[in-house]
C-alpha cells in the first residue's frame, strides 16, 4: 500500500522565550501492522502526563515502537492509513487477530474470540478516542449496529468494543487522538 507521509510541525521557544518552529518534517515513527493487509500507523506525538509539561524545547517524550494505547495519564495522536478490507481480514482467526493487536502491545484488547463478535478486529481499550476521517471512508462496527464515517466526520469512542472495516476500494486516512481513561466499575468486565 502506498501512503503519504504525515508532516509534523512542532513549536517551541528559543532562549529569549520567543515562539519558534522547532521541527518541521515527516513523522519519525511509521509502522505497518499486521503485514501487507494491515494499517500503516504514523505516530505523530504523545504526552506522558496530565497536565502535560510545556517547556521551551524538549520535544516529544521518548518512545520506541508503536503502542495502541496512550501512556498512562497521557495522550497520543496518530494517523492511520487503512487499506480496503479483503478476505484475509474477514476470514481472520481469533488467534491471528490477537497477534495483530499484540504487535502494538494490545493483545488483551482483541475481542475477536468473544461470542458473537461482528468483525475479526473487534477490540476495546480503556481510552477516550477522537477519530477524524481525513479521506476515504470506514465502517464503524459496534456490538449492536454500525455506521459509515466519511471525510470530516468525527467519532468519539468511549471505551466501547468496536471494529473498523474499510469496505471501499480505496485507502482511508483517519487521525486519532487517544486519551488515557478509566472504566467505571460497571464497565470493567
Amino acid at each position: 500500500m502506498e501512503f503519504r507521509p504525515v508532516r509534523r510541525i512542532v513549536t517551541g521557544h528559543d532562549a529569549a522565550g520567543r515562539a519558534i518552529i522547532q521541527e518541521d518534517g515527516a513523522v519519525p515513527r511509521v509502522r505497518q501492522v499486521g503485514g501487507a493487509i494491515g494499517p500503516v500507523f504514523q505516530e505523530v506525538w504523545n504526552t506522558q502526563e496530565a497536565p502535560a509539561l510545556i517547556d521551551a524545547a524538549s520535544g516529544e517524550p521518548a518512545e520506541t515502537g508503536v503502542l495502541l494505547a496512550p501512556p498512562r495519564n497521557g495522550t497520543r495522536i496518530r494517523v492511520l492509513d487503512i487499506p480496503p478490507e479483503g478476505d484475509a481480514i474477514r476470514d481472520m482467526s481469533a488467534e491471528a487477530a490477537a497477534a495483530h493487536f499484540a504487535e502494538v502491545g494490545a493483545g488483551h484488547a482483541s475481542n475477536a474470540a468473544k461470542s458473537g463478535a461482528r468483525h475479526a478486529l473487534m477490540h476495546r481499550t480503556e481510552t477516550i478516542d477522537y477519530g477524524i476521517v481525513l479521506e476515504g471512508e470506514l465502517v464503524l462496527i459496534m456490538d449492536e449496529g454500525e455506521t459509515t464515517v466519511y471525510p470530516g466526520d468525527i467519532v468519539i469512542q468511549r471505551g466501547t468494543n468496536h471494529g473498523w472495516a474499510n469496505r471501499s476500494d480505496r485507502n482511508c486516512r483517519i487521525a486519532f487522538i487517544l486519551i488515557d481513561g478509566q472504566f467505571a466499575p460497571e464497565l470493567r468486565a
